[in-house]
């Protein structure tokens, strides 16, 4: 696991600056803490920071072919890559040392572009092609590993983190306000744009190419929804263990300690219980988060007794982190500078510290993300097809239903009344989101209200269209395999861990497990009232019954709690403050509103008033350029201060 970045400038006769490569080669120090290498030479320059995981004496980057004609540098793992190497040797290729990144750039050699294709594992590499005066770029099927490009008529630069780009001193800090407006609604802003203007993410499953003939982006995988074939229930539930066991085994290649992500829920359960059966016996590091109790609400968010349950039940090496306010608020500075960009999901903090605490013990941890997306685990799946039900049988209401919702009182309700006259594609945005259309407007005024709906249809639309013949449920999961997976739940992964320097890795998101679970049955995804039904047969009598028919729970946050008590005058600095950044963007009176309302009890806005204070912070240490850090230690005292009382 590692970062890289590097600039192609499109003139071939202007040389890329070296001391630009080695700024933006140490703004990615905490990702690779093991080793960092530059290349420069005529118009290319590569940056690579490294994290040791396999062949821990050789692998250096940038890594070069035998006669040096191509560099590539390379983030992530390929889990088949001594597979792949035996192949490459019999066609003639000759290798110099054990790691994957030598597998890659040989399989380029043979296979050109093509080469994505031969690659099981999660990926972000870069190689400059030297005669050809060629980049390829490339980023993994599912998105597990970020990519992000900016490129102007002069030059392209890429690299694992933007911090990285924002030292090429020619481009811009600039807030794009269509993005800003699609964060206020999602909580986080869909690919390929980012929260700054001409910064993208190099969207999953896809690759650049840039040449002589320009830059251009190529998709190579995508997940298909056939037609179902008749194939027994049994044949499924074996054959879908065979591929999570294998998925696991080949997440446990590294040179270094590894361990798992336990919450107690089926998902990383089930990945404990998957590797204590490969391990060879070994005892498995586990690792749990939770909050320190001071009410109710952290109490009920704390899942310490199943995460126990479930390392007492494979008697893993377990270790625990409570976290608590102070510590919550505190990171908050550092949160958005890792991250880069403004991403409200307060899960992304207790994944910090839960990170830091496994760094003190392994190098890899494996974790459950993706189960819910590949196998219909949320709950809000059940909902919507409930509305399409609706929607599909009373037609009448469905035109009336715009109506009707301006008759009910409360918002929640007339949130799902509106949408009982809706279709599928224009009704549903995802698994989560920040302001309501209400919300929304009251904040940013109507025009830009319109503007972003129609991005927002824009882009889920497409995506709905590209699965307009599979079922109303996978065209769900698909959905949100290309946008609240990679935008959302995989950034924060990847940036809370790297943040640590620690690699971590999700076998439910192998593709060839994610090509299986598109085409299980109904039925094996959703049964009753739960998801994820070939997860919980095939873990039945393996996890104890507690943990398999527990309602899913999420990642609980008493983030409402906080905001109304330890965290109330800290919301209160930062978001309603007349030099506000968020103020220059939306309606001050209404902020003010919603944190009254908050503190008040009226309603729950923890997650609007989260969306805002991230964006307030990330704001001032990007835009402002002035380090939100610098700014919570002068105010740090004071809070410390109304902590204490």
């Amino acid at each position: 696991m590692c970062g890289i970045c590097g600039i192609v400038n499109l003139i071939e006769s202007d040389p890329v600056d070296r001391m630009t490569i080695e700024r933006m080669t140490d703004a990615l120090a905490h990702r690779g803490p093991d080793d960092a290498g530059c290349f420069v030479k005529g118009q290319a320059g590569l940056g690579h920071r490294r994290l040791s995981i396999i062949d821990l004496s050789g692998g250096k980057q940038p890594m070069f072919n035998e006669d040096r004609s191509a560099a590539i540098v390379f983030n992530g793992e390929i889990y088949n890559h001594r597979d792949l190497a035996a192949v490459l040797t019999s066609a003639g290729h000759t290798f110099k040392t054990r790691s994957d990144t030598e597998t890659i750039l040989h399989a380029y050699e043979e296979y050109g572009d093509d080469c994505v294709h031969q690659f099981r594992g999660m990926f972000g590499f870069a190689i400059w092609d030297q005669r050809k005066r060629r980049l390829l770029l490339a980023r993994d099927r599912l998105g597990v590993k970020p990519v992000y490009y900016y490129r102007n008529g002069r030059f392209l630069a890429f690299a694992s983190e933007i911090k990285s780009l924002l030292e090429i001193p020619s481009i811009p800090r600039e807030v794009d306000p269509e993005a800003l407006d699609l964060y206020l609604s999602l909580r986080y802003v869909p690919g390929p744009q980012t929260m700054f203007k001409n910064i993208f993410r190099l969207q999953p499953g896809h690759i650049l190419v840039a040449d002589d003939h320009g830059v251009r982006t190529t998709k190579y995988w995508d997940i298909d929804y056939p037609d179902q074939e008749p194939r027994s229930p049994e044949y499924l539930l074996e054959r879908f263990r065979e591929l999570l066991d294998e998925s696991v085994r080949l997440r446990l290649l590294a040179e270094v300690p590894l361990g798992v992500f336990l919450s107690g829920g089926l998902d990383s359960s089930a990945i404990l219980a998957t590797m204590s059966g490969v391990a060879g016996g070994e005892r498995v590091k586990t690792f749990s988060v939770g909050y320190q109790a001071s009410g109710p609400e952290e109490e009920s968010a704390n899942e310490f007794e199943y995460a126990r349950l479930a390392a007492g039940t494979f008697a893993s090496d377990h270790h625990e982190y409570r976290l608590n306010a102070r510590n919550f608020a505190e990171f908050v500075p550092d949160l958005v500078r890792y991250l880069d960009e403004p991403l409200a999901d307060p899960s992304c903090i207790p994944l910090y510290f839960i990170s830091k605490l496994a760094r003190q013990h392994i190098t890899v941890v494996l974790s459950g993300e993706g189960a819910d997306e590949i196998l219909a685990g949320y709950g809000i799946y059940g909902r919507m097809l409930a509305l399409d039900r609706i929607y599909g049988g009373f037609g009448a209401f469905g035109r009336l239903a715009p109506w009707i919702a301006r008759l009910t009182p409360s918002e929640k309700l007339r949130h799902y009344v509106r949408m009982c006259g809706q279709p599928l594609k224009t009704r549903y945005q995802g698994v989560t989101r920040g302001f309501s259309a209400e919300g929304k407007l009251r904040l940013v005024g109507g025009n830009r209200m319109k503007q972003s709906d129609r991005r927002l249809r824009e882009i889920f639309g497409g995506y709905f269209k590209t699965v307009e013949k599979a079922s109303p449920l996978d065209q769900m999961l698909y959905v949100d395999a290309k946008v609240w997976l990679p935008d959302d739940l995989l950034i924060k992964a990847d940036k809370m861990t790297m943040a640590n320097g620690i690699e971590l890795r999700v076998p439910f998101l192998d593709h060839k497990l994610v090509e299986f679970a598109a085409t299980l049955p109904y039925a094996s995804k959703v049964h009753g009232k739960g998801g994820k039904t070939l997860l919980r047969t095939a873990m039945r009598g393996v996890l104890p019954d507690a943990i398999i028919d527990r309602p899913k729970k999420g990642f609980p946050i008493p983030i409402g709690s906080w905001l109304r008590t330890s965290l109330r005058q800290f919301t209160r600095d930062y978001l309603l403050a007349r030099d506000s950044a968020c103020s220059r963007y939306v309606d001050r009176q209404e902020t003010a509103r919603l944190v009254a309302e908050h503190e008040q009890g009226g309603a729950d806005r923890s997650q609007e008033i989260w969306t805002l204070l991230v964006f307030e912070f990330w704001h001032r240490h990007f835009i402002e350029n002035h380090s939100g850090l610098a700014a919570a230690q002068r105010q740090r005292p004071l809070f410390e201060e109304q902590l204490a009382s």
